[in-house]
């Protein structure tokens, strides 16, 4: 059964628990606790609503004040040094609040219309649901894969399948039409875990970045050597494995570019490779960071590219200038090391390629403004950290999983 929580916060409604558009008489701090309370988080996160805002929701830390974060603004001649507490919050058409889910959320993504969700969480469950009460929901479905979910891909051209890889090197092709497995694979025993999975825009194909095993106590020291290969989507056979040299360091994080020409990765010594799919070869690669490389993205014109480490610094690269750094970011309060501990951080881009969403070791996380004048944004909280994150591919949406065990879809105005 599907669990919604719909807020309103044009009309000043609030919906009730598991219904959908449905507004009360009851105060908007009484609903917002209870609505918390269901999702298994801590009440004392959210201490009550600004009515000066009708999007405020005011989130402190146990200690009674606002986790603070920091933001370095290059400009031509100076640095603004901007905290946490500064950010706007974000102004709210709508949110919807996703429990289905009964441990903290591992990924979250839009398929490629946006109007399906795959959510998934460490217990192993995937949940395939719609926002909008106005979408058929045939597609609706609980995927039980009995291991940690690491990596979630939606097919670029439809609704049709959507990629899963766990922890334990299996990768599942569902399809949500038909609601059944159709393929269910397994990497090599020498790479166990499937950090990313990412289906080409253009052509029937897939590929895994899979890792070897080691002991540590960060996620970045538990992962070993790398492995990327090449998969079909109709024989579901490996094509061929990208070379990436002896004894590589993992992999972290795969991107596209819109073609299907270009793949990005990103990897644990700090390197962003780049490989020509056609040839089948690396064409380019350069040391990005000092640290582990969490999350890589195309800019919005394809002339650069994001990456975020696990220092806590969001770069954007120019791909003409090769080494050169265009624009930049310190969400290390946000993406602090005790957070990576646990899990990767991750970077998303709105359709117009402006705004940058970030996961956060905190209850709200960053918007940054990557284009234009606009203020940098902070989400409306969870009540715990955010471990996942998606934009809508043409609406100004987005999605948060977080360790509450909750997803949120938000449409900003």
């Amino acid at each position: 059964m599907l669990s919604l929580v719909r807020l309103n916060y044009n009309s000043g409604g609030y919906g009730n628990k598991n219904v959908v558009g449905t507004s009360t008489a009851g105060s908007p701090h009484e609903e917002m606790s209870e609505n918390y309370e269901e999702s298994s988080a801590s009440s004392s996160m959210i201490q009550g609503f600004d009515s000066r805002s009708s999007s405020s929701v005011k989130s402190y830390t146990r200690g009674g004040k606002f986790h603070e974060s920091s933001e370095i603004n290059h400009t031509e001649d100076q640095q603004v040094l901007v905290t946490e507490e500064e950010f706007p919050e974000v102004k709210v058409d709508f949110q919807e609040t996703f429990l289905g889910h009964n441990s903290p959320i591992s990924r979250c993504r839009f398929s490629a219309s946006g109007s399906n969700i795959a959510s998934s969480s460490i217990d192993g469950t995937v949940r395939i649901w719609t926002y909008d009460s106005s979408t058929a929901s045939s597609r609706n479905a609980t995927i039980y894969c009995g291991s940690e979910v690491s990596a979630l891909s939606w097919e670029c051209r439809s609704d049709r399948l959507l990629l899963i890889g766990t922890a334990n090197g299996g990768i599942k092709a569902w399809n949500a039409d038909a609601k059944r497995v159709v393929c269910d694979l397994s990497t090599s025993r020498n790479f166990p875990s499937i950090l990313d999975l990412k289906c080409s825009p253009v052509e029937p194909v897939f590929v895994s970045a899979a890792a070897s095993r080691r002991h540590g106590s960060t996620t970045f020291e538990r992962t070993g050597f790398a492995n990327l290969t090449v998969w079909h989507m109709k024989t579901w056979k490996p094509l061929t494995v990208l070379p990436l040299g002896e004894d590589p360091p993992a992999i972290t994080s795969l991107c596209f570019n819109h073609n299907g020409k270009i793949l990005a990765a990103s990897a644990t010594d700090g390197m962003i490779h780049m490989f020509d799919m056609s040839a089948g070869l690396q064409i380019t690669g350069w040391p990005a960071h000092d640290s582990p490389v969490s999350s890589v993205l195309f800019g919005p014109a394809e002339t650069s590219i994001f990456s975020l480490g696990s220092d806590g610094k969001i770069l954007e690269w120019s791909l003409h200038n090769q080494g050169q750094i265009l624009w930049s970011r310190d969400c290390s309060r946000f993406c602090n090391p005790e957070s990576f501990k646990t899990r990767m951080h991750e970077i998303a881009l709105d359709s117009n390629g402006k705004r940058l969403l970030v996961t956060s070791g905190l209850v709200r996380a960053p918007i940054y403004q990557v284009q234009g004048h606009e203020s940098e944004l902070r989400t409306l909280p969870h009540s715990s950290s955010i471990t996942s994150v998606d934009w809508h591919p043409t609406l100004p949406m987005y999605i948060t999983g977080s360790a509450d065990h909750s997803v949120r879809v938000t449409s900003i105005l």
